[in-house]
């Protein structure tokens, strides 16, 4: 199981009130939220390994210099470059995302809780999460991988082999989780089964998507991009057949798509994921802790998984007040 650990904890963030304080008064609903979910995923869907992956750059330099508008509308405030390097290329963004005071804080004590639980996270040096996610998955040829996430943009991995990759959906709250895989995916999107993570991620550059500064085409919407991909299954080859004028490729699309050319050269670079990015863990094995913990009487998993440090867990608990809501993640591993 892999986890978009950023969205996690922004979402349980704005799902529930900063009323959910520490003893000294700091907001703790994220840290709440975020180990409530981990928990019922952990009770409901039972995985035998986990990673909690990160955004070391939440907004690369290559994907920026692709696209400039590329997440702009989230930065915190104007930030210089780093200057221009001797061969006068442009240096590293450092512009910062825009986070909630009282979010910003929460994120060190979900990592120490994972560090405790003895739960991997991993991260990459200039790349974002999916891109973490991207190359694990496609690194994984043993076991079947879920991929849990509030992010469309990692809808691109579905696969059916050399193992299984599905994504399952939670932006609409984990109650409401949908679970594609490359039939579902296709389905729902009106996309070819057999390439649909490929075929969804260059039907979202016609699309584009706001949220990310993705412009898209000027008048190409969702349904018009599933079909001239499907059509044609790339966008490379429905940009060939507009340039030489295929009459499957309508006068206006082919003016639309002639129009975004600028665009279209740069949204594969922002829109596809890493699959060979620099990953890092933070602990030698992603395998479950579960039979670590005391009183777990099942077989061990040949002393792979890294123990729990329940001590720390307990001083973690009680300094920021988390009651129950350790308690149940406590529960949940070693159920």
């Amino acid at each position: 199981m892999l986890l978009d650990s950023a969205g996690i904890w922004f979402r349980s963030y704005y799902a529930l009130p900063e009323s959910l304080t520490s003893p000294d008064g700091t907001p703790v609903n994220a840290v709440r939220g975020f180990c409530d979910m981990l928990a019922k995923l952990l009770t409901e869907r039972a995985p035998g390994r986990i990673v909690a992956c990160l955004d070391n750059d939440w907004r690369p330099d290559f994907r920026v210099r692709a696209l400039p508008s590329y997440k702009a509308h989230r930065v915190a405030e104007p930030a210089p470059k780093s200057g221009t390097t001797a061969d006068g290329t442009a240096g590293t963004d450092t512009s910062e995302e825009a986070v909630p005071d009282t979010l910003e804080p929460q994120v060190p004590v979900i990592l120490d809780l994972l560090a405790a639980l003895g739960i991997d996270t991993a991260e990459a040096e200039g790349y974002e999460a999916d891109d973490v996610i991207a190359t694990l998955v496609a690194r994984e040829d043993t076991d079947p991988i879920e991929v849990i996430t509030g992010d469309r943009d990692l809808f691109q991995l579905v696969r059916e082999s050399p193992t299984t990759c599905r994504v399952v959906y939670i932006g609409g709250g984990l109650a409401k989780a949908q679970d594609y895989g490359p039939v579902e995916l296709a389905a729902r999107y009106e996309l070819p089964t057999e390439n649909a993570g490929r075929a969804y991620a260059e039907m979202a550059m016609l699309r584009g998507d706001p949220s990310d500064g993705l412009p898209g085409v000027a008048g190409i919407g969702e349904k018009t991009a599933a079909k001239l991909i499907t059509r044609f299954g790339s966008l490379t080859e429905l940009r060939a057949a507009a340039d030489a004028g295929d009459q499957g490729v309508t006068k206006r699309n082919r003016e639309k798509l002639s129009e975004a050319a600028d665009y279209l050269d740069a949204a594969p670079t922002v829109v596809n994921t890493v699959s060979d990015a620099p990953v890092i863990h933070s602990l030698p094995s992603d395998a479950l802790p579960h039979d670590t913990l005391p009183h777990d009487t099942r077989p061990s998993s040949a002393g792979l998984a890294t123990a729990v440090d329940i001590d720390r867990v307990r001083g973690l608990q009680r300094e920021w007040g988390l009651g129950s809501t350790v308690d149940r993640l406590l529960d949940a591993l070693r159920e």
